[in-house]
């Protein structure tokens, strides 16, 4: 097992800037790091203090040791992760959580395990399950996800630098970049466990027990995530939830339009551009 020696805050890059009375929590996805939030950062931290931070398994966290694959191999841990930040934080309620992708997920089931924690839950591209099954659409079979897990596997650079050109807007080519240059900082040891964990995870069974307020956020076009799956979502979570569509082509709505983002976000927290 891997032990957290040292504090949470410093393992996981985590950092508060802004200067508005709420807070706000960024966390990216797969093969991310906190850097997929720069473009919307100059607005929101007019409006919020923004906690930003890196997962583990990201390339921007020096230290190997703290991944262990056993223990991630479920969303469980991460929001342990996730509210043992927050608590060393001395930021324990009425938050506004932004998650992408994977993130959504934990963002859910943190506010599962800590009620009052999150105040509003943003999920961006996020998704309960990506594999096909009976009459619900995940977007994937069986065959395609392990086909993806497989080129993980076998060919991690020829994959780190295909992946991004299909989940991010082609159109433009230096976040496309960007994502490729995260995906190849990840430890290829921590991607092959870290991607069975994401592609084959099925946690649509926790939606009914989501009870902070949603606002799910949806591109027009994402080969990751179906708007299907968006649908699925604002009917099972237990709270109140909203569907929002960012126009935007892939998973990175954040990234490739990034104003249209913001106007949404603007509209549901209710701050100004």
């Amino acid at each position: 097992m891997v032990a957290l020696e040292r504090s949470l805050e410093a393992a996981m890059n985590a950092r508060i800037i802004g200067s508005g009375s709420e807070t706000m929590v960024l966390a990216h996805g797969f093969g991310g790091d906190q850097s997929v939030w720069d473009k919307v950062l100059p607005c929101l931290t007019k409006h919020y203090q923004v906690v930003l931070f890196d997962w583990t398994f990201s390339g921007a966290v020096k230290d190997p040791n703290l991944f262990d694959p056993l223990k991630y191999s479920s969303y469980d841990a991460f929001a342990d992760d996730l509210i043992a930040l927050l608590d060393e934080l001395h930021l324990e309620s009425s938050l506004v959580f932004v998650g992408h992708s994977m993130s959504g997920m934990i963002g859910c089931i943190a506010s599962i395990k800590r009620p009052q924690l999150f105040n509003r839950i943003i999920l961006v591209a996020a998704s309960p399950r990506y594999i096909n099954i009976d009459d619900y659409e995940g977007g994937f079979d069986d065959a395609t996800i392990d086909g993806i897990i497989s080129s993980i596997e076998s060919d991690y650079e020829n994959w780190t630098s295909n992946f991004p050109l299909l989940v991010v807007d082609n159109s433009d080519p230096i976040s496309v970049d960007n994502l490729a240059k995260c995906l190849k900082r990840m430890r290829h040891e921590f991607a092959v466990p870290l991607a069975k964990t994401v592609f084959r995870s099925d946690e649509r069974d926790i939606l009914d027990k989501v009870t902070t307020p949603c606002t799910i956020i949806q591109t027009t076009n994402d080969i990751v995530v179906p708007g299907s799956v968006a649908d699925y979502m604002h009917k099972k979570i237990k709270g109140k939830s909203t569907v929002e569509i960012v126009n935007t082509n892939g998973h990175f709505p954040q990234l490739t339009a990034h104003l249209e983002f913001l106007a949404v976000l603007a509209g549901v927290l209710g701050f100004e551009i």
